[in-house]
């Protein structure tokens, strides 16, 4: 994939992260703002008000390679029943990672 191919993957994913904020959190769009891509630092720029609603830190990536990742959470989701996802992940010399479903997750703040 060509590099602007690929950044333009990942502006997607945060424009999205970004949209879903603003509408389930009722964050003012302009205080919140994807990062460009190849920028240092976070993902998404918040203001102190949408910090205050949303008090985390936001890395996204759009990456092929992750998809173990998805097959891991597919079984924990066939799995699940009524209940709602959650998949800890864990590798050498590294923390455990929990992952949802980034709409559930949001609408849970």
């Amino acid at each position: 994939m060509k590099t602007q191919s690929a950044k333009a993957k990942g502006r997607r994913l945060q424009q999205w992260v970004r949209d879903l904020l603003i509408e389930k959190l009722d964050i003012h769009p302009e205080d919140i703002e994807s990062r460009s891509m190849g920028a240092g630092g976070e993902d998404l720029i918040m203001a102190r008000a949408a910090r205050e609603k949303f008090p985390y830190s936001i890395e996204c990536k759009n990456q092929e390679k992750l998809k173990y990742v998805w097959d891991c959470y597919d079984q924990c989701k066939t799995n699940s029943g009524k209940l709602e996802p959650l998949l800890i992940l864990k590798i050498n010399n590294k923390k455990p990672l929990a992952i949802v479903d980034a709409e559930y997750f949001i609408h849970q703040q």
